[in-house]
Parts: structure tokens; sequence; C-alpha cells
């Protein structure tokens, strides 16, 4: 559960559940703790979480239904993982309104 509450609190609550499908990107991709660990912290930390409650119960459709998931992620991490890289990418090349307007204000001073 540390992966993935502590995923939530970096990306916050946008990044996590709508962010990068609805365009709504932060500044720069987070680094920072878990993410400076795993890749992937929230779907390593959900299935480790599935696998502990099934072992705590000793139910091994559990893991079973945990090696399903994981699986199911790991198909969404073949083009998640791109897409992310693509939209910061194309976000790091594209300069930002915040950008434009302190150039044009800068050039008005030498004017």
């Amino acid at each position: 559960m540390v992966f993935v509450l502590s995923s939530t609190y970096m990306l916050g609550i946008t990044g996590t559940f709508l962010g990068d499908y609805f365009g709504i990107l932060m500044d720069a991709r987070v680094t920072g703790f878990p993410f400076n660990v795993l890749e992937n912290p929230m779907y390593v930390g959900s299935t480790l979480s599935f696998i502990g409650t099934s072992l705590y119960h000793a139910k091994p459709a559990g893991l079973v239904v945990s090696a399903y998931v994981w699986l199911v992620y790991s198909i969404a991490l073949r083009f998640e993982g791109p897409f992310t890289t693509m939209i910061y990418s194309k976000r790091a090349q594209t300069p930002t309104p915040a950008k434009k307007s302190s150039a044009s204000s800068s050039s008005k001073k030498k004017l």
C-alpha cells in the first residue's frame, strides 16, 4: 500500500485518475519517491496488495486472480508507458503560454 498511497500523493487526484488522458499534465514528469524506486509503483503496489491479501487469507484463487491482474497491467503498460513518455516529450518541446508571454514581455522591454 505504500507504493499506491505515495503515488497518489505525488500525482494528486487529477494526475492519478485523469491527468494524462485528458491533457491535464503536471509541470514535469514525477521522479521522486516512489517513482525513483519503481517505474510503475501503483501497478506493482496494488498487485502486491492482492498477493498479500491472498496469502493472508490462504486463498489460492486469489493468487490466480493476482497473476491475471498483473497480466492485464503488463498489457496496459505496453501502451501507457510509451504514451506518457510521448506526451511529456511533446510538452517539453512546445513552449507553454507562460514562456511565450515572458518572451514577448522581454522583447517589449527592449523596444
